[in-house]
């Protein structure tokens, strides 16, 4: 589904990615490890159209969006959701998850399908549906960024730090959420600092190190693997 060769993304003289090449294949669940500064989330902004690549391309289902526009990309399948939330702070509930659906007609019978869905997975979000974006807590803003992005109807996820700053049992709320986006059929890629709950639902993973990968394998062997548990895991 997701086909990067050799992208380069540059901030000024400074290169944040360095030739990074992976794949993401149709229904997987794929992660990416990596400390802070490492280039997980611009990796996931060049991806989506946010970051420009210098060089390197992206191919999505066979075609070449690496100098498509962001909007293009979302209607193509693509959609994420970002790091830090940012949902729209003077917006309802309800206006955030239509928003997510802006490429598609409406309010129709499809559109209310899928908001009736997004507030069967996260219910507080109908309790809140009224409520404006910026007074919802940090989890709740999470959920909602989350379902956000399902609102395109994406066929690839991204997901950046979605557990970032929240209490340990929304993170847990979240990781079940992303399971069962998962078993569902969607595919993921994950961008993740809590990187063993992140191989626990993932099928493979790369890991990112000053913009370049360093190691890939299947999520089991990358938890395995003594190098990575020492840096990114744990040792117990």
């Amino acid at each position: 589904m997701l086909n990067i060769k050799n992208l380069v993304v540059n901030y000024g003289a400074i290169e944040a990615l360095r030739g990074v090449s992976l794949v993401v294949n149709a229904g997987e669940v794929v992660s990416i490890i990596g400390g802070n500064g490492a280039g997980k989330s611009t990796l996931m902004k060049a991806i989506s159209g946010l970051e420009t690549a210098k060089n390197g391309s992206i191919h999505f289902q066979g075609q070449d969006v690496t100098a498509t526009p962001s909007h293009q990309r979302v209607a193509l399948g693509i959609s994420q959701s970002p790091e830090g939330r940012q949902v729209f702070a003077d917006q309802s509930v309800e206006d955030n998850l239509l928003l997510g659906a802006f490429l598609r007609p409406a309010r129709d019978s499809e559109v209310v399908k899928d908001l009736e869905k997004q507030y069967e997975i996260f219910p507080r979000l109908r309790e809140r549906r009224t409520q404006q974006a910026g007074t919802l807590s940090g989890g709740e803003q999470q959920m909602l960024a989350i379902s956000r992005a399902l609102m395109s109807r994406p066929k690839l996820l991204l997901l950046d730090e979605p557990s970032l700053g929240l209490a340990p049992l929304i993170v847990k709320e979240i990781f079940a959420v992303i399971r069962r986006v998962r078993d569902e059929g969607m595919t993921i890629l994950l961008v993740e600092q809590m990187a063993n709950q992140a191989l626990k639902v993932s099928d493979r993973a790369y890991v990112l190190k000053n913009g370049v990968i360093v190691t890939s394998g299947t999520a089991q062997e990358i938890a395995n693997d003594p190098v990575v548990r020492e840096a990114y895991l744990g040792k117990h």
